[in-house]
């Protein structure tokens, strides 16, 4: 028993102050790792391309356009104009004595162009158009809503780290009090193993012992298991590898928090970007509306052109050509299209208004949630540590009595397995009260 209370304050169970400086380093190279995050980024990267995109349609489109075509067969194109011509022209040869009207020959053309090349550079410019402005606008909402739900991620990768690294100190906790308990056990063992010696008692109390000893070895074997797992999770999380090892904090965190539930609800309101990207949505949705509404209205006007050379073969001889446009396009009239798409986007954005009113009364719902259970579990920590004072002093008064042959091996067994209950209670209770924290800390987005 004096081994079991040594080894307890050499390794005590570890308590968590407000702030834990490897858990925020932790939780910063998370941020800075994970690959969760580093998706979020590209899709921001991607949000950001598409701005300059829009933007790309406020400037003048130059293309240069040659074409080169060869035809053969197909319709043709046949028309007289020789035999109707030739006749009136020979008679007015005659008549003044000349040539001056020589003879034209019969048209029969082929309607595809063959050896034709028309090599040119057209431009566009739009001097007014809503598509380009207003889409422009929803690309940056649209960007804002991405930054957002990157925040989202990171709130969420914050929790997870943080969870992962209590559970990781919950099982080094849990294996101290079975390793403490092993050498209780085993000196339980050595003790039997001289009652026995002596004649005080018979051998099936040594196999009793070594049984409590194998047991404890197979709930070792599961928690070093369970350590495993949760340091393996917790590098994922990083981004590092499975088997880089874990810093353990001994500095420690309180557990006792003072929580202003009202002031919470409202500051989860203000801080959970979930808010922030669906009032971005909305404001992308109520420019969607402006557009169609816009379209409807006004129309779209361009100026363009194109030069280059046009004709049979490559000669560019007497084949340079230039055109200039002003061009308009306005939709007057398609079956109530533009009313049904105006009364489309007013529908989206009702939706999303929706939604942010309900998601509003859900995080509230969430913080006071969180808070009762945190406030739960801080009420449930007292009594666990008494229930731990007291399983110590009874075990305390057993091993007396069992060493002195008053207390058989069932009572001393029953004891010392309520101390190890008792333990493992207390260390549960403790680290429940922590990942509660943390979980109102997800809630009210508090980093």
């Amino acid at each position: 028993m004096k081994n079991l209370f040594l080894l307890l304050i050499i390794c005590p169970l570890v308590t968590f102050s407000q702030v834990s400086p490897v858990l925020e380093s932790y939780i910063q190279e998370g941020l800075k790792h994970n690959l969760a995050l580093q998706q979020e980024s590209l899709e921001i990267e991607k949000a950001n391309e598409n701005i300059k995109l829009a933007k790309a349609n406020f400037s003048p489109k130059i293309t240069f356009a040659p074409t080169y075509t060869l035809a053969a067969g197909g319709r043709r194109l046949a028309f007289p104009v020789g035999d109707l011509l030739n006749p009136v022209y020979s008679t007015l040869n005659k008549l003044t004595n000349s040539s001056n009207f020589p003879q034209v020959e019969n048209v029969n053309e082929l309607l595809a162009p063959n050896n034709f090349h028309d090599t040119k550079f057209t431009f566009q410019y739009p001097i007014y158009n809503t598509d380009i402005r207003y889409n422009l606008l929803i690309q940056r909402d649209l960007l804002s809503a991405q930054e957002a739900r990157k925040r989202i991620i990171e709130n969420e990768v914050r929790y997870n780290i943080t969870i992962a690294y209590l559970q990781y100190l919950q099982t080094l906790e849990a294996q101290k009090i079975f390793t403490a308990s092993r050498t209780v056990l085993t000196d339980f063992v050595k003790l039997n193993e001289k009652l026995v010696s002596n004649n005080v008692a018979t051998k099936d109390v040594i196999y009793s012992a070594e049984y409590e000893v194998s047991k404890l070895d197979q709930q070792v074997a599961a928690m070093d298991k369970n350590r495993n797992t949760a340091k393996a999770y917790l590098n994922f999380l990083m981004n590092r590898d499975f088997n880089t090892e874990i810093i353990v904090d001994t500095l420690g965190l309180g557990t006792n928090f003072l929580v202003n539930v009202a002031s919470l609800r409202e500051q989860s309101v203000q801080n959970r970007q979930e808010i922030s990207q669906l009032k971005a949505n909305i404001q992308a949705s109520q420019t969607a509306i402006k557009l169609q509404e816009m379209n409807s209205l006004r129309p779209q006007v361009f100026v363009g052109g194109s030069t280059g050379f046009q004709g049979m073969g490559y000669t560019f001889k007497n084949q340079a050509y230039i055109i200039g446009q002003v061009g308009l396009t306005w939709d007057v009239f398609h079956g109530y299209e533009k009313k049904s798409k105006i009364q489309q986007a007013k529908i989206q954005k009702n939706l999303l208004e929706t939604k942010l009113e309900e998601v509003q009364k859900q995080i509230q719902l969430q913080v006071s949630q969180a808070y009762f259970e945190l406030e739960a579990a801080q009420k449930t920590l007292p009594t666990a540590q008494d229930g731990t004072t007291k399983a110590e002093k009874y075990f305390k008064v057993v091993d007396s009595r069992y060493r002195n042959g008053q207390a058989i091996l069932v009572e001393y067994l029953r004891a010392q397995n309520e101390v190890i209950t008792a333990q493992l209670q207390e260390s549960l209770a403790k680290y429940d009260i922590l990942l509660k924290k943390a979980m109102l800390d997800k809630v009210a987005a508090i980093r």
